[in-house]
C-alpha cells in the first residue's frame, strides 16, 4: 500500500515533503457519486463515506463478508504453515503473501498470539489456523489429505525448484533462526531447499515463503 513520501514531525503532524518527493496520494476512493446503487454486496457506510481499504479495485464498497466469500471458491488447495515459539515476527508477512497468491489457510504452530502490524490488514480476508503443538498440525493434515513439506537447508532437502509440488499440500517454516523443529522435520514427506548462491546460506522466512508460494503458483495456478 502506497504511504507516500511525505514527512511527519515527531508529534506525528504532516511535515514539508522531502526535497524531490513525489506528491502524497489518496488512496482508495471517496464517497459514492451518483444514483445509489442496490447491490446486497456494498456497504452503506462505505458508499457514504468513501472506501480506503488496501482492497483491489474490483472490491471497492463491497462489506468484508461479500469479499470473503467472494475469495472462497477461488482459493487454491495449498496451504502454508510457520512454527511460532517465540513470537516470529515474519508471520504478518506470511500472512500478507498468503492472501496474494490466494492460499487456502495459514497455519500458526505454537504460540496463538502473533504480531499482525506486516499482515497490513490482510488478515481480515486471509483464513488462519492455529495448532498449540506440532502433534496437533499433522494430525489436521494426515485429517485432510494434505501433505506436509517442509522448507529448510538440511542434508537430505530436494530443490525446490526441480520439485513436482502436490496441489493439495502444505508448505511449513520453522522460527526464524532455528528453522524448522526437529518434530516437523520427521514428519515432513519431504523437505525442500530453496537455490542460493551468495556468501550465507540464510534467507528471510517471510522472503522464503514467498518463493515457495509463487512456485505452486507457476506450478499449478492458471495465469492469465
Amino acid at each position: 500500500m502506497d504511504q507516500g513520501n511525505t514527512a511527519h514531525d515527531a508529534a506525528g503532524s504532516p511535515a514539508e515533503p522531502l526535497p524531490g518527493a513525489a506528491p502524497e496520494r489518496e488512496v482508495g476512493v471517496g464517497p459514492w457519486q451518483g444514483p445509489w446503487p442496490e447491490d446486497a454486496r456494498l456497504d452503506p457506510e462505505l458508499l457514504l463515506h468513501g472506501d480506503r481499504r488496501n482492497v483491489i479495485d474490483p472490491y471497492r464498497y463491497w462489506r468484508h463478508e461479500a469479499i470473503v466469500a467472494d475469495l472462497d471458491p477461488k482459493r487454491h488447495p495449498f496451504h502454508v504453515a510457520i512454527e511460532n515459539w517465540q513470537h516470529d515476527a515474519n508471520i504478518g508477512t506470511v500472512v500478507r503473501t498468503a492472501n496474494a497468491f490466494l492460499a487456502q489457510e495459514v497455519h500458526i504452530i505454537g504460540k496463538k498470539r502473533w504480531n499482525r502490524r506486516g499482515a497490513m490488514v490482510t488478515d481480515k480476508y486471509q483464513h488462519i489456523r492455529h495448532h498449540p503443538s506440532v502433534e496437533d498440525f499433522v494430525g489436521w493434515a494426515e485429517a485432510a489429505g494434505v501433505v506436509v513439506l517442509g522448507v529448510d537447508l538440511f542434508p537430505e532437502s530436494v530443490p525446490l525448484e526441480t520439485y513436482r509440488l502436490p496441489q493439495q499440500c502444505v508448505l511449513v517454516f520453522g522460527q526464524e533462526g532455528p528453522g524448522l523443529s526437529e518434530p516437523v522435520r520427521q514428519a515432513a514427506h519431504a523437505t525442500l531447499s530453496i537455490a542460493q548462491f551468495g556468501s550465507t546460506r540464510s534467507i528471510n522466512a517471510g522472503v522464503a515463503a514467498g518463493i515457495a508460494m509463487h512456485a505452486w503458483i507457476q506450478q499449478h495456478a492458471a495465469v492469465e
